[in-house]
């Protein structure tokens, strides 16, 4: 591990050095996720159905291989169990989330734990299953240059910049403890700054009800992570901008994120700065037993692997470029969202009174499937004939047919009121 930094290793020492299965392990504990992800497991296409037979013995052999897998973690020792603090050198969201993803699914964590540490350029990162455009407003968030990603754990949107830090912490899906990980955070700020905070019901980490620290997960087989964030100096008011969304009626089924009151750790105590909360934070990861929250002090420390600065390219992380790839990708950030139907009023001008239409847009796969007006007092829906149908909705498009729209006489709408056109 001491040679994690030599540049000029080969890949496949690389791998075992960072304590990667091979291939073969890559292949048998492919990541099965609680939330039925397949993105993690790559499968040929079977030319056959498999039948009854072939089903139990595959399903028995894998039952075997868990026991056996339990057993052997089972019995290593929590002293046995090294622990090392990974610091991203990227502030690409992209790359970060690429490599939180590349360890989640190479890594063999049965013997040695990691916390992962990285920050942002500004961004707003949305959970799995959550609709971008019901947490923020995705056009003025490009015009900002402001990045929007979607992660691959669940949990609610949150603002990212170099004001944030964000914590990964890396073990077997058996070992799995959130509660552990929050005690962490907390114990190292009171550490280094005698800042007394709380974790929720929620597992947030609060102080005086202000919301500090958020947190997701990702739980599969073998292994699962807990990631959370750590507001320390971020900006605030382009928090709160960028998690505004376009006033419309959204009808969606997607995870909902829930308000929550916020506070920087700067605002409690101004000497709190991002370079030092991460040592805090990766000495006291380090100083604690890898099961217990027991601290071990500076003997526990100096038996751990330490602080590793790891840069997450092609060189030191094969397959992290295609990953990345799929993350900033149109597909996974936006056509990612679950479908939805937007509604919106407008109100046509006439001589002396207006009319109001309700604009509907349903959106698949993040596509503007169909478009309609309702037509007052009534429950018809006219189909609007646009060009922009089949294209990519956004705030901007949407606003864009509402203007169209807004060029319609009331005669017309009137005569389809009355069914003459």
């Amino acid at each position: 591990m001491s040679l994690l930094l030599r540049r000029n290793s080969s890949q496949l020492r690389l791998l075992q050095r960072l304590g990667a299965v091979t291939a073969a392990e890559v292949r048998r504990f492919a990541s099965t996720d609680s939330d039925n992800d397949n993105n993690n497991v790559t499968a040929a296409t079977a030319t056959t159905a498999p039948t009854p037979t072939t089903t139990a013995t595959a399903t028995a052999e894998g039952n075997k291989l868990q026991s056996k897998r339990l057993n052997k973690l089972s019995a290593v020792a929590d002293a046995d169990i090294k622990k090392s603090v990974f610091i991203s050198q990227s502030h690409d969201i992209f790359t970060n989330l690429a490599l939180e993803d590349w360890l989640y699914k190479n890594f063999d964590f049965g013997n040695h734990h990691v916390l992962l540490l990285w920050a942002n350029d500004p961004c707003v990162v949305i959970g799995r299953h959550q609709n971008p455009f019901t947490e923020a407003n995705v056009s003025r968030l490009m015009e900002r240059g402001i990045t929007l990603a979607r992660r691959n754990s669940g949990g609610g949107a949150v603002y990212h910049d170099r004001g944030n830090l964000n914590c990964t912490f890396f073990t077997p899906r058996e070992r799995y403890n959130r509660k552990y990980n929050l005690n962490i955070v907390t114990r190292a700020l009171f550490r280094e700054w005698a800042i007394k905070s709380e974790i929720n019901d929620r597992d947030d980490i609060v102080i005086k009800n202000k919301k500090i620290s958020g947190t997701a997960a990702k739980l599969g087989h073998p292994n699962a992570y807990h990631h959370c964030t750590i507001l320390a100096s971020a900006n605030k008011l382009h928090l709160g901008e960028s998690l505004v969304k376009e006033p419309a009626n959204y009808i969606s089924r997607a995870t909902a994120s829930v308000p929550s009151p916020i506070r920087n750790l700067v605002d409690v105590n101004r000497n709190v700065n991002v370079p030092q909360l991460l040592s805090a934070v990766g000495y006291e990861y380090l100083r604690t037993a890898a099961m217990a929250l027991e601290d071990g002090g500076s003997t526990q420390t100096m038996k751990q692997r330490g602080f590793q600065l790891v840069n997450p390219t092609e060189k030191w992380f094969p397959g992290i470029e295609e990953l990345r790839a799929n993350y900033s990708s149109w597909d996974w950030v936006i056509g990612k969202t679950p479908k939805f139907t937007v509604e919106k009023e407008l109100e046509l001008k006439a001589d002396n009174n207006g009319m109001k239409l309700k604009l509907s847009v349903e959106v698949e796969a993040g596509v503007m499937a169909s478009i309609g007006i309702q037509l007052p007092q009534t429950d018809q829906m006219v189909p609007v004939v646009t060009p922009l149908q089949g294209k990519a909705y956004n705030e901007q498009n949407l606003n864009g047919i509402i203007e169209a729209l807004k060029m319609v006489s009331t005669s017309n709408v009137q005569q389809a009121m009355n069914g003459s056109i």
